[in-house]
């Protein structure tokens, strides 16, 4: 009898067959909380390289598109939830699998924490005059409350996940749509405060006149586009695991391209690259473009941006929970984790235990590190890109080396588990060393760690606590099937069940 045959087709116990192409694709959007990155990024990019923010973002567009490449192939033979720890396992390992895993764990914690915080500023800045915005236990508070109800949505279904996600990003690109309308209406009757008219140098990618500043402006430009590959997380949920997923991420860079790339546009035409006043260029509104442009744009209905980017926020959050829980759950259901991590609800099919740990580690991060310094928490988050890029490039290259021996078998082979794959996973490399660098030096970020820079300190630390700990959950008995390449390798059937490692031998007794 063949493994496949052996094999239950319910997989980890997850509902499956819940999600269509759509509500993938809803699911990495929302995950990527498009509002929210603009605000938070298009000043800086920006300041960095001026009028080049088109080009900037459409140059970091490019890996992020590459890499989603990878995981379309890598899902289409391989639909696991686990995604990079499943499949950097599969092709390098168990040790190289478990880190990527770790990698999409800290990138969830930390940006939990940032999103939480970001709902409660924004929250209670609606009420009165916003001071209340400043209220750091309130603000505190108000930001786990959001994280425990996005928990429970999770841990409810991923039904009624998808329903409120598509509430949620209808009203983000409502909102969008209305910004860009009104920036171009103000440019063309003239009443914009610095029209600025468009150029097709802005989409120029060798004007860029200063390559620290070209650097630092793709650098952040794919922090913004972080997020898509939550949809592959939900694979084994989708109604055709091995297809919909991949094109759900496929699809998602690119709207998100456009989305970026047109509100870039709009902004720069209407607001100018001057630095005083409402100009892109101005320091004062890095911080918060939409703030600065939210009263001439929208007059007394500049609230409605407020309430885009705090539904961003919160709609990120119950997003970014679901991909980290299911990855949690494929660790423990391939034993590189306790046991207890791949419990799924018998009523909602959801990884409930893992959901719940989610919820609980990323409130307890956000509470511990505002009570310890707001700083180091900023420098978390500044730090975020080293976990993405560490791995989504583990993605990469393990597309290469799973694909190894099919690469020249056809033209788009290799070019689609080949060529593509390794340059995304080259850039994201190049910026995961670049950004290390950068995070290096003590005037990087808010602190000074160590006598260098705390980003780094922050940023690197998190990837080393992923050592210790795998080192330590390798000193367990239960870890042994795992370490020993049996619970998952090259051969391990997908959709596992809920414990692989009892279905992997075959007739007569030898590993498959």
């Amino acid at each position: 009898m063949s493994i496949s045959e052996r094999t239950p087709t319910g997989g980890k116990g997850l509902a499956t067959g819940t999600l269509g192409l759509w509500g993938s694709v809803v699911i990495g959007l929302a995950s990527t909380a498009p509002v929210y990155s603009l605000v938070a990024t298009l000043g800086f990019v920006v300041l960095a390289v001026g009028a080049q923010a088109p080009i900037a973002f459409v140059l970091a567009f490019i890996p992020m598109l590459f890499i989603a490449l990878a995981y379309r192939e890598l899902n289409n033979a391989v639909p696991d939830c686990g995604t990079t720890f499943t499949w950097g396992t599969k092709a390098f390992g168990p040790w190289v699998g478990w880190m990527g895993g770790w990698g999409v764990a800290v990138a969830g914690m930390v940006v939990l924490a940032n999103l939480a915080q970001i709902a409660g500023i924004y929250f209670w800045s609606l009420f009165g005059d916003g001071s209340l915005s400043e209220n750091v236990p309130l603000v505190t508070a108000t930001g786990v409350a959001f994280i425990a109800v996005m928990t429970w949505v999770s841990w409810r279904g991923v039904e009624l996940g998808e329903r409120v996600q598509n509430i949620l990003l209808a009203i983000q690109y409502l909102v969008l749509a209305v910004f860009v309308v009104a920036a171009l209406w103000r440019f063309f009757d003239g009443s914009a405060p610095d029209p600025t008219p468009f150029d097709i140098a802005w989409f120029n990618p060798f004007a860029f006149t200063d390559w620290s500043g070209f650097t630092e402006a793709v650098l952040l430009a794919l922090f913004i586009y972080w997020g898509w590959d939550a949809c592959l997380a939900l694979n084994e949920e989708t109604r055709d695991p091995a297809r919909i997923p991949g094109r759900a991420a496929v699809l998602t860079t690119v709207i998100l391209l456009l989305t970026y790339v047109g509100v870039t546009v709009a902004a720069m035409m209407y607001a100018g690259l001057g630095d005083t006043g409402s100009g892109l260029g101005n320091e004062a509104n890095a911080d918060d473009v939409f703030l600065a442009l939210r009263e001439g744009l929208f007059g007394p209905f500049g609230w409605v941006l407020v309430i885009a980017v705090l539904i961003s926020a919160v709609s990120s959050t119950q997003t970014t929970i679901l991909p980290t829980a299911r990855g949690t759950l494929a660790m423990a259901a391939y034993r590189a984790l306790p046991a207890r991590f791949s419990t799924v609800h018998p009523r909602y099919r959801t990884p409930s235990f893992s959901t719940l740990v989610m919820g609980v580690v990323a409130s307890l991060y956000y509470v511990g590190m505002t009570l310890i310094s707001d700083n180091i928490l900023q420098d978390s988050i500044l730090s975020l890109g080293l976990a993405i890029a560490f791995y989504y490039a583990i993605t990469g290259y393990a597309c290469v080396w799973f694909f190894r021996r099919d690469l020249f078998s056809s033209a788009r082979n290799l070019v689609y588990r080949g060529i593509l794959p390794l340059a995304g996973a080259l850039m994201l490399t190049y910026a995961f060393v670049q950004s290390a660098i950068d995070m290096y030096d003590i005037d990087y970020g808010y602190t000074v760690l160590l006598g260098i820079g705390g980003t780094f300190v922050v940023g690197i630390g998190a990837l080393a606590v992923g050592v210790v700990l795998m080192i330590l959950w390798f000193l367990f008995p239960g870890s042994k099937p795992f370490f020993r390449g049996e619970s998952l390798n090259r051969d391990t059937p997908v959709l596992v069940p809920e414990d692989p490692a009892g279905y992997l031998r075959s007739v007569d007794g030898g590993l498959a």
